[in-house]
C-alpha cells in the first residue's frame, strides 16, 4: 500500500492546488448594512470560500481549523459585497494597531484581490485590517503593489468572541471589468494573522512561481450588471501662511480641481488643473560630493498612481516635470545671481491609461510648465534682470504594452520634452520586452533605446541596450545579462541616467528555501558578479563581487549580511567632471551585518554596522545606522533613526583650473584628499485617534561635512600627484532641518480634510564647526527658519451619486 501514497499525494496535490477554486455569487435587491455582523439572512444563501492555505511561511500547508476563514460574495446593481469570518481561538491576542489608510502597522488584516477580467495582468486590492483601517492598490507582477491608487468604497471591520469579522462594499467604480451580459472574474482572498506572521490565501499561490496575479481563482454568477460612469470630481482648497525672519508674515490661497473619468470599461482620464503640492513630503537633501545630480522620490500623488505602464524602460523620471529649471543664468563679471528659481511651476497634467481585454496596455501622460526666471543684479549699477532660464515646456509620454499568455509583455514607448523658443529639445523612443515560459520558469527580458537630442548648437542621438535571460523558479535560480551604452545616449529631458560609453556584463545566482526549517521562517542567498568595461578604451570602469545572505528566524528576527569586493581598479571617467580624463579608483573590500528584531513586539531595532577598506594608505570607511522603536499601544508608535558614516583619505573633484594663459580651455584638474563625516538623525510618529483621523510627526537633522587635508593634480595617467599652487577654501559643510506636524482626517468617503505645520532651515557653507550642539541651535535660529502652517480640503464627488440626487 506504501507504494501508492505518493500517487495519492500528487493527485490531491492536482486537484487541490493545481486547479483553481470556483466560487458562485447571487444578485440581491436588499439592503446590506455595512456592520462587521453579516446578520442578514441573505449572507447565508451563499456558498462560502473557505479551506484557506498558507502562502508563508510554510508553502502549501493547509490551515488549522481554529484559525480558518470563510468568506461569501454577494453582489447588486451598484457593487460587490464581501463578507468574512476570521477565526481565531485567542481574540484578545489579535493584533490591531491603528494607523493611517495604506498604512498595515502591527495588525491582522483580510484582503479580496480582484481582476474582472480574469485575464492574469492586474488585481485590484483592497485590505481591511483588525483596527478596521483600509488599504487599497494595483498589482502586477512587473512593478508589485502600487499603493499610491486609492478607490472609494466601504468597510466595516469588528472584534468578536470567535476571532473577527469584516464587511466591504466594493463600489463597480472603483474596478475594471467588460460589459458581457455574463461576467467570469478572477478572485482570491488573503488573510495574515500578524503574531504569527502567517499568510494564507484561498485559491493556492505557489511561491516557487513568481506572480500573484495569474493564481486567482473563479467567480462565477454575476449577470446583467452595467459598467458604470466613472466621472469623479475632486475640488481642493487650501490655505498657507508663511513667516520667517526676514520677512512679514503673509498668507496665500489656492484652490484646484481634479477630475477622473472612465472614457470606457478599460481607459481612465486624470486631469489635474491648477495643481497645489504644498503639502508634499520633504526631500531628503544630501551634501552630494559626487558628479552626478541627487535622486529624488517622487511624493506627489498625481505622479505616483497608476504609473506602472509610464515605468516601462526606466525611461520616465517623474520629478523633471516641475524639476530644476534646465539652464543656470550666465553672469558677465560685473553681474551676480541673486535669485535662481529651485523649481519650475505646474500649468497642469493630463493621464490616460488602461488595458484593453486583449491585453493591450496603454498609457498617455502630457505636463505644461510655466517660465521661469533669474533675477541678476549689476554690481555697478545696482539694477537688476530678469533673465529666463525655463521656457515654456511641454512634457509628454506615450506607452503601448502589449501583454500576451497572461505573463509576458513587449513594449514601446516614447517620451519627449519641448521646450518653446531656442531651447534644447530631447526625445527617447524604447523597444521593452519581457518575455516568460507557460510554466514561468525562465525569463527572457531586455530593451533596445534610442535618444535624440536637439540641443542650441548641437545634434546628439545614442543607443542603449539591455539582453536579460534568468530562471525565475524553484530552490536555485540565475541570471545573466549584458548592457550597451553608446557615448552620446541621453535620456535626461524626462528620464534619468548617470553613465554612459560603456559595454557591461553582469550574472547572479541564488538559492532559498521554500518552506521553514527547525531555524529559519526564511533563508536566501545569492552570488552577484558585475564588470563595466569603457567602450572607446577597453579599460575596466566598473567590477565588483558580491555575496549576500538574508534570513528569517523561527521569532521572526531578521538577520542578515553580506560581503563587497572589488578585485581590479576602477578606471572613473566621471569624477574628472572632463571628457577623456579619467581617476584611478583602488581595490574595495567592504561588509555589512543586519539585524531587525521582530516589530511585533513592542520594543524592536534595526541595527546595521558597515565597514569598507580600499588598497591605498588610510583609505577606509565605516558607518552605522541604529533604529529603535516603541508602539506605546495601539494609538501612539514612535521611530527614532540615527545614521553615522565617516569616510578617510577619501580622493574627489575638488576644482579645475588654467595654468596655461595661452589657452581658454581649463587644463589642470584638482582634487582633494578629503574625510568626510555623515550625521543623520530622524524622528517618526503617529496618534491615531482612530482609523480616520490621524497626527504624524517627521522630524529629520542633517549634517555632512567634508574637509580636505591636501590637494592633489589629476595627471593624465589616472594617477594624483601633490599639488601646492592650490590655496581655496574648498571645504563643505551643509546642515538642514525639516519638521512636519499634521492632522489628517477622512471625513467622508474619498474626503479629507490636512492640517500641517512645517518649518525647514538649510546652511551651506565652507566654514566647519564641529561642535554638534553649535551646530544645532545655530541652524535653528531666526535668521533660518522658515514656517509654514496650511489647511487643505478636498471633496470626493461621484457623477452617479449627484445624478440620482438631481
Amino acid at each position: 500500500m506504501k507504494k501508492y501514497y505518493f500517487f495519492y499525494f500528487l493527485l490531491f496535490f492536482v486537484l487541490g492546488y493545481g486547479q483553481k477554486k470556483t466560487l458562485k455569487t447571487k444578485f440581491i435587491s436588499e439592503k446590506i448594512t455595512l456592520n462587521g455582523k453579516l446578520n442578514e439572512a441573505i449572507w447565508q444563501s451563499v456558498p462560502l470560500a473557505t479551506d484557506f492555505v498558507v502562502f508563508q511561511p510554510d508553502n502549501g500547508k493547509a490551515v488549522k481549523e481554529n484559525k480558518k476563514t470563510e468568506v461569501r460574495v454577494l453582489y447588486d446593481n451598484e457593487a460587490i459585497y464581501v463578507g468574512a469570518l476570521l477565526y481565531d481561538n485567542e481574540p484578545d491576542k489579535i493584533l490591531k494597531e491603528i494607523n493611517k489608510r495604506d498604512e498595515f502597522g502591527t495588525s491582522d488584516f483580510f484582503g479580496v484581490f480582484i481582476n474582472g477580467y480574469n485575464d492574469g495582468q492586474q488585481n485590484f486590492q483592497f485590505f481591511v485590517n483588525a483596527a478596521d483601517g483600509q488599504a487599497d492598490c494595483l498589482a502586477t507582477d512587473t512593478n508589485g503593489e502600487d499603493y499610491s491608487w486609492d478607490a472609494v468604497w466601504e468597510s466595516k471591520a469588528v472584534i468578536t468572541e470567535f476571532g473577527w469579522a469584516v464587511e466591504m462594499r466594493i463600489p463597480y467604480a472603483a474596478l475594471r471589468f467588460s460589459s458581457e451580459k455574463t461576467q467570469t472574474w478572477g478572485i482570491n482572498f488573503f488573510r495574515e494573522i500578524r503574531r504569527d506572521r502567517e499568510k494564507q490565501s484561498w485559491n493556492f499561490i505557489d511561491s516557487k512561481i513568481g506572480t500573484f496575479t495569474q493564481q486567482n481563482g473563479i467567480l462565477e454568477g454575476i449577470e446583467n450588471i452595467k459598467t458604470p460612469t466613472r466621472l469623479f470630481f475632486l475640488p481642493y482648497a487650501s490655505f498657507y501662511t508663511y513667516a520667517n525672519a526676514n520677512q512679514k508674515t503673509y498668507g496665500e490661497l489656492k484652490g484646484g480641481l481634479d477630475i477622473k473619468y472612465g472614457i470606457n470599461d478599460a481607459f481612465t482620464l486624470d486631469a489635474m488643473l491648477i495643481p497645489d503640492f504644498g503639502q508634499t513630503k520633504y526631500d531628503d537633501r544630501i551634501l552630494n560630493l559626487s558628479p552626478f545630480e541627487q535622486q529624488f522620490n517622487e511624493n506627489r500623488g498625481f505622479f505616483t498612481e497608476g504609473t506602472d505602464l509610464f515605468s516601462k524602460g526606466n525611461l520616465f523620471y517623474s520629478r523633471r516635470i516641475g524639476g530644476s529649471p534646465s539652464y543656470y543664468p550666465d553672469a558677465k563679471p560685473n553681474e551676480e545671481v541673486i535669485e535662481n528659481p529651485n523649481s519650475t511651476e505646474l500649468y497642469n497634467a493630463t493621464k490616460i491609461s488602461g488595458r484593453t481585454k486583449g491585453g493591450l496596455g496603454i498609457g498617455y501622460l502630457n505636463a505644461v510648465t510655466k517660465k521661469a526666471y533669474a533675477t541678476i543684479k549689476n554690481t555697478d549699477t545696482q539694477e537688476t534682470n530678469a533673465v529666463l532660464v525655463e521656457p515654456l515646456t511641454n512634457y509628454n509620454i506615450i506607452v503601448f504594452d502589449q501583454r500576451f499568455h497572461k505573463n509576458s509583455s513587449v513594449s514601446f514607448i516614447n517620451t519627449n520634452v519641448t521646450r518653446n523658443g531656442f531651447f534644447r529639445d530631447g526625445n527617447v523612443s524604447a523597444l521593452v520586452w519581457d518575455l516568460n515560459t507557460t510554466k514561468n520558469t525562465y525569463n527572457l527580458a531586455g530593451n533596445f533605446e534610442y535618444s535624440y537630442v536637439n540641443d542650441i548648437e548641437e545634434e546628439k542621438t545614442g543607443i542603449n541596450t539591455t539582453l536579460d535571460f534568468s530562471e525565475t523558479s524553484g530552490k536555485y535560480r540565475y541570471n545573466i545579462g549584458a548592457n550597451m551604452v553608446s557615448k552620446d545616449f541621453d535620456s535626461n529631458d524626462l528620464g534619468i541616467n548617470f553613465e554612459t560609453n560603456y559595454y557591461s556584463f553582469y550574472g547572479n545566482t541564488s538559492y532559498r528555501i521554500l518552506n521553514p526549517t527547525k531555524i529559519f521562517n526564511s533563508f536566501n542567498t545569492n552570488i552577484n558578479a558585475f564588470n563595466q568595461i569603457q567602450k572607446e578604451t577597453g579599460k575596466v570602469q566598473g567590477n565588483q563581487i558580491n555575496l549576500n545572505v538574508n534570513s528569517t528566524t523561527k521569532k521572526n528576527h531578521y538577520v542578515g549580511f553580506g560581503l563587497q569586493y572589488r578585485p581590479m581598479e576602477n578606471y572613473n571617467y566621471y569624477e574628472p567632471r572632463t571628457a577623456g580624463r579619467y581617476s584611478i579608483d583602488p581595490t574595495r573590500f567592504g561588509s555589512w551585518f543586519t539585524i531587525s528584531t521582530n516589530y511585533n513586539n513592542k520594543f524592536a531595532f534595526d541595527i546595521e554596522p558597515s565597514f569598507a577598506v580600499l588598497n591605498e594608505s588610510g583609505r577606509k570607511s565605516i558607518g552605522i545606522n541604529f533604529s529603535p522603536r516603541y508602539r506605546f499601544d495601539d494609538h501612539l508608535a514612535l521611530n527614532y533613526a540615527f545614521s553615522f558614516f565617516k569616510q578617510n583619505n577619501n580622493k574627489g573633484f575638488t576644482d579645475s583650473i588654467n595654468e596655461d594663459n595661452n589657452t581658454i580651455t581649463p587644463n589642470t584638474i584638482i582634487y582633494a584628499n578629503r574625510n568626510t563625516v555623515t550625521y543623520t538623525n530622524t524622528l517618526n510618529g503617529k496618534y491615531s485617534i482612530n482609523s480616520k483621523m490621524n497626527f504624524d510627526i517627521s522630524a529629520r537633522y542633517y549634517w555632512s561635512y567634508t574637509e580636505n587635508k591636501n590637494f592633489l593634480k589629476l595627471e593624465n595617467n589616472g594617477t594624483l600627484s601633490p599639488y601646492d599652487n592650490y590655496a581655496e577654501n574648498k571645504n563643505q559643510n551643509l546642515i538642514t532641518w525639516n519638521l512636519d506636524v499634521s492632522y489628517n482626517w477622512w471625513f467622508a468617503p474619498g474626503s479629507q480634510l490636512i492640517l500641517l505645520y512645517r518649518s525647514n532651515a538649510a546652511k551651506f557653507d565652507n566654514l566647519i564647526n564641529k561642535d554638534f550642539g553649535n551646530n544645532y541651535t545655530s541652524l535653528l535660529n531666526n535668521q533660518n527658519l522658515n514656517h509654514i502652517i496650511s489647511i487643505s480640503a478636498k471633496y470626493f464627488i461621484d457623477y452617479n451619486q449627484v445624478k440620482k440626487i438631481f
